[in-house]
């Protein structure tokens, strides 16, 4: 593989916790970050200026998603899934591994890959490691996930042994192809624009870490992985079910086996205050569709706390969501408008409940990016866990 994949440079560090720049070849981001997910090509309720405007450098785009529809080549027709979205910042897709476990009954998995049926329409596809990186390719993201299988909780030592082997073994496959691969990319069909990074910039592909909650496994998918050599890795596994305290102890023991001077990423996490208590063990990148899911079942989170705008106390409330928020819907909305919106089901209560929750979540990111150039993490990592102590 030839060209500039991604660049990483640690800024300031406090313990284990670090501040870096992540040059990707569309775009510079800011880390520890949260990446929005955009499932289908957009960020629920929320048009991309916005998404831009609330000062989201990177977000995630689903393999599986995308590959059902509308179709990995009509997207690489048409340049790529950054020219397809309108978006010319980072863009990382998962390889579909989870969505694929996510199934159940409609996947069967076997060396060669993963048969599966379309939830839409019960069409039968087969997904192998080479395959996945080939769509990812064909999307055109800056960050490619190797293709893993998630391994369900609970599950005993043998089925999580199994699951793990059986990654490495297709980590390396997504590897070998991403080698031979990687400039296939569509970024630089057509007239350069701004979707068009800089000539010789190619994709990076990260290694998943699984395992269970068997935290010596753990210790052996990132030991093998790094072997591989990845730009980046990635825990994944984890909100599955287990509770709170094992994935912080597998994030934690898991962190200690990976490069330092790479971009870590813990998939698929979490509340407000989890994304803070990770970005002090030391992880660079978090997703989540807890703030746009949430969003649209009414539950904002704030500096006071997590709100369910449709209860009946905020019908009368003149305030904003968040007195500490700077967001455009706290600073035009009141509660009871909000309140209003929920109990009509007038589909804006998606979209501005949507923007605040981003908005927030992008917020305590900068505000934990700050914190570990001050020094006053602890102090943050106090107020967040105080915040949040109730659950929704």
């Amino acid at each position: 593989m030839a060209g500039v994949a991604l660049r990483f440079h640690i800024q300031a560090e406090l313990g284990a916790a670090r501040v870096a720049d992540l040059e990707l070849p569309h775009a510079m981001v800011p880390t520890p970050a949260f990446m929005p997910v955009g499932t289908v090509a957009s960020v629920k309720a929320v048009p991309q200026d916005i998404v831009e405007a609330l000062g989201a450098q990177i977000i995630l785009g689903n393999t599986y998603h995308l590959y059902l529809r509308p179709g990995y080549e009509l997207i690489r027709k048409l340049g790529g899934l950054h020219r397809f979205m309108s978006w010319n910042r980072g863009l990382l897709t998962d390889s579909g591994g989870f969505q694929v476990f996510s199934l159940g009954s409609l996947r069967k998995v076997s060396e060669e890959g993963v048969q599966f049926r379309s939830h839409l329409d019960g069409s039968s596809h087969f997904f192998t490691p080479e395959h996945s990186i080939a769509v990812q390719l064909a999307l055109g993201a800056d960050i490619v996930m190797a293709f893993d299988e998630c391994t369900e909780y609970p599950a005993d030592r043998s089925r999580a042994r199994q699951s793990l082997d059986l990654t490495l073994r297709w980590a390396r496959r997504s590897k070998d192809y991403f080698d031979a691969h990687a400039d296939e990319v569509p970024w630089f069909q057509g007239t350069p624009d701004i979707y068009t990074p800089a000539a010789g910039s190619t994709p990076s592909l990260f290694g998943i870490v699984q395992g269970g909650m068997y935290l010596d496994l753990r210790r052996e998918s990132g030991e093998r992985l790094v072997e591989m050599d990845f730009p980046g890795y990635a825990i994944g596994g984890l909100s599955v079910g287990e509770p709170r305290h094992l994935t912080r102890e597998v994030i934690e023991s898991t962190l200690e086996f990976l490069p330092k001077n790479k971009p870590r990423y813990v998939m698929g996490v979490g509340y407000p205050d989890e994304i803070v208590e990770y970005a002090a063990l030391g992880v660079d990148m978090m997703d989540c569709v807890l703030p746009t899911r949430a969003a649209r079942h009414g539950l904002l989170f704030t500096s006071q706390g997590r709100m369910n705008i449709k209860n009946r106390q905020y019908a009368d409330d003149p305030n904003p969501p968040d007195p500490n928020c700077k967001c455009p819907v706290c600073r035009r909305y009141s509660r009871a408008y909000l309140r209003h919106l929920a109990a009509a089901q007038e589909p804006l209560s998606a979209v501005l409940n949507t923007v605040h929750n981003l908005a927030f979540y992008l917020d305590t990111m900068e505000r934990v990016r700050d914190s570990i150039k001050r020094g006053s993490l602890a102090a943050l990592l106090v107020e967040t866990r105080r915040d949040n102590a109730v659950a929704p």
